[in-house]
């Protein structure tokens, strides 16, 4: 556990959205042809629209395994969870769903989902490779003082899948690639994002 002085400060997560909202704001975009952030493309009106199915696919279809339901049920100290992402973002599509589920087993788990380009401090704080990668997943003690772990922007096998098609991407399109990835996470059905966030969520409890 690090002790921190970092960007999330009780104003921005208190300005956080909850998973509910953070949907219906997405709801909402798709009616109005827009989503959050500069970029309007319509490349990432598209996504939105796409992003939007698979949230609530996930919401009928997503399971917790029993051993990370007692996991999450046995945190007894409360925390504060921050997801940064955006309405575009695929792979925040793909995850943030079974975040939820999980602070929802457990009443004290309260979080937080802000926008990646209305808080860059905190961004700028939880950077992968240099990069302003999302979603990012931020635990904290409910105080704000002390972080717990983070987690993201995606599991480690799409991680490495990404850096082998930057490096040589074999006559595949992005589209194509990007087809594969998502194919990827609904045949996965979260099985690797939950043996990643067990340990992280296990060492949690060690204070």
């Amino acid at each position: 556990m690090e002790h921190v002085l970092g960007p999330i400060t009780r104003e921005i997560f208190n300005r956080g959205l909850s998973y509910q909202d953070f949907k219906k704001l997405t709801d909402q975009l798709v009616l109005e042809g827009k989503t959050t952030g500069a970029n309007q493309s319509q490349a990432y009106l598209e996504y939105t629209r796409l992003n939007q199915q698979r949230m609530h696919r996930w919401d009928k279809t997503l399971k917790v395994s029993a051993r990370m339901a007692e996991l999450v049920q046995s945190i007894s100290e409360h925390q504060a969870w921050t997801v940064i992402t955006e309405a575009w973002c695929g792979d925040g599509a793909q995850s943030i769903p079974y975040i939820a589920r999980l602070a929802d087993l457990n009443p004290n788990i309260e979080l937080k989902i802000i926008m990646r380009d209305e808080c860059p401090e905190v961004m700028d704080a939880y950077l992968t490779n240099g990069a302003r990668s999302i979603p990012k997943l931020v635990a904290m003690t409910a105080d704000l003082v002390c972080e717990l772990f983070t987690w993201g922007p995606k599991p480690t096998y799409l991680i490495e899948k990404q850096k082998a098609y930057k490096h040589d991407s074999q006559g595949v399109s992005y589209q194509d690639y990007s087809a594969e990835v998502h194919l990827w996470y609904a045949k996965n059905k979260n099985h690797d994002l939950e043996l990643e966030l067990y340990p992280l969520i296990q060492s949690s409890l060690i204070l």
